[in-house]
């Protein structure tokens, strides 16, 4: 990634159905907030989507965001909890009923919640365990976006998912849905 006065370049950006895929500018003016806590960082677009920038943008992308005033945030990880059953860790019964309830605080009500697991759960399987990744802590939207471009999982896996663009934005949409707090 370079900035520019009132712009961010991206290069080689690895998701093929992202706005700027590979190669895109994004106007200051269409960033809605981003996330610098932990890697990789998040870009949240005017239009919902979630771009990502490496750990080492941490600097440049705070004072990108402070020269346009683009806030900050934090929000609930709707992908990190909406993936927690597919960590290398087991969860008491009172864990997984505390992320449900944080998942339902966002809106999602409990079919949705499961519809949305299995629809996912060969492809994050294969992404995690099957592959000898074995991710333990955190799995999120940025991980599924690998496992969808067909990273560490059995490419037999895809088709059943359908449209892999429709894919893309249907996770951008339920991205949303999680809660922002400003910093």
């Amino acid at each position: 990634m370079k900035f520019g006065p009132d712009h961010i370049v991206f290069s080689s950006y690895p998701f093929p159905w992202a706005s700027i895929y590979p190669h895109g500018v994004l106007p200051a003016s269409t960033v809605r907030d981003a996330y610098v806590e932990s890697g990789p960082l998040e870009i949240r677009t005017r239009s919902g989507e979630t771009l990502f920038a490496s750990w080492d943008d941490k600097t440049k992308l705070e004072e990108f965001c402070r020269r346009h005033s683009i806030p900050l945030v934090r929000r609930l990880d709707i992908w990190g909890n909406l993936l927690e059953p597919f960590l290398d860790t087991e969860f008491s019964p009172a864990d997984e009923a505390a992320t449900d309830a944080r998942l339902r605080g966002c809106g999602l009500p409990q079919p949705e919640i499961d519809a949305i697991r299995a629809r996912l759960a060969p492809l994050m399987r294969s992404y995690n365990l099957d592959s000898g990744l074995w991710e333990w802590c955190d799995l999120g939207l940025y991980d599924l976006l690998k496992a969808l471009s067909g990273t560490l999982v059995d490419p037999a896996l895809l088709p059943p998912l359908g449209d892999l663009g429709e894919v893309y934005r249907w996770a951008m949409e339920i991205a949303e849905r999680g809660r922002a707090y400003a910093f």
